[in-house]
């Protein structure tokens, strides 16, 4: 299993990558192997959203989960990849599975993320 050391995580199983005020936002490698094969994606619109509100869900072969915003911002972007290839979750979560970027209103709601050993010991590995 596979966890970049340059990523921030949620206890809600998703990544960030931070890069100035935009964040990229996936789902760890960890959830894609709990949910199964990914067979859709399903991200209605670019749009502002809240630090914990659902933005969209992820629907596997064995169960569907929302997609939790893990800080408040703007999703300006969203994966146009994912619609064809939703599995490219399962093969690529940090990669080409990215699901969306978005604009971050407040820097200081990154303090609440976790780092890379504070995911780990969150999922027990």
């Amino acid at each position: 299993m596979n966890f970049p050391e340059d990523l921030k995580y949620t206890d809600s199983h998703e990544w960030l990558k931070i890069e100035g005020d935009v964040a990229t936002i996936g789902v760890t490698d960890y959830a894609q192997g709990e949910l199964g094969d990914v067979v859709f994606i399903d991200i209605p619109e670019a749009r502002a959203v809240t630090a914990g509100e659902a933005f969209g869900s992820i629907e596997a072969v064995k169960t569907v989960s929302d997609i939790i915003a893990p800080l408040a911002g703007t999703i300006t972007e969203i994966n146009p990849e994912l619609e064809a290839s939703p599995e490219t979750v399962n093969s690529d979560p940090y990669g080409a599975g990215w699901m969306v970027k978005m604009t971050i209103d407040n820097q200081d709601e990154l303090a609440s993320l976790l780092d890379v050993n504070q995911y780990k010991e969150l999922i027990g590995k």
